[in-house]
C-alpha cells in the first residue's frame, strides 16, 4: 500500500506524532474557522473529525504528564522529605 493510499484511509494518521503545542495550536486555528461559518459543509466535517483526532492527542499528552508530576512531601519542619504521586483527585 503506497503512503498516498494510506493517508487517504487515515488523513488525520500524523496527528499522533505531533507535540502537544503544535496539537493545540493547530486545534485552535480549526475551532476559529469553524466558529467564523465560512467554511463549505464537506470541508467543516473534514476539519471537524481532525479536530476530535487533535483533541484526542492533546488529552493523551496530558494525560502522560500528569502522571510524571510528583507532589514534594514536607516534614513537620517545613523542609521536603520526599516525593509522591500528584493525586490528581484532590
Amino acid at each position: 500500500m503506497s503512503q498516498d493510499s494510506k493517508s487517504q484511509d487515515n488523513p488525520n494518521a500524523d496527528v499522533a506524532a505531533l507535540p502537544f503545542e503544535a496539537a493545540m495550536k493547530e486545534l485552535e486555528g480549526i475551532v476559529a474557522r469553524l466558529e467564523r461559518g465560512d467554511v463549505p459543509l464537506e470541508e467543516s466535517i473534514a476539519i471537524y473529525t481532525r479536530g476530535e483526532a487533535l483533541k484526542a492527542r492533546c488529552d493523551a499528552l496530558l494525560k502522560q504528564a500528569e502522571a510524571r508530576i510528583e507532589r514534594i512531601t514536607l516534614g513537620a519542619d517545613g523542609k521536603p522529605t520526599g516525593t509522591t504521586p500528584l493525586d490528581v483527585d484532590n
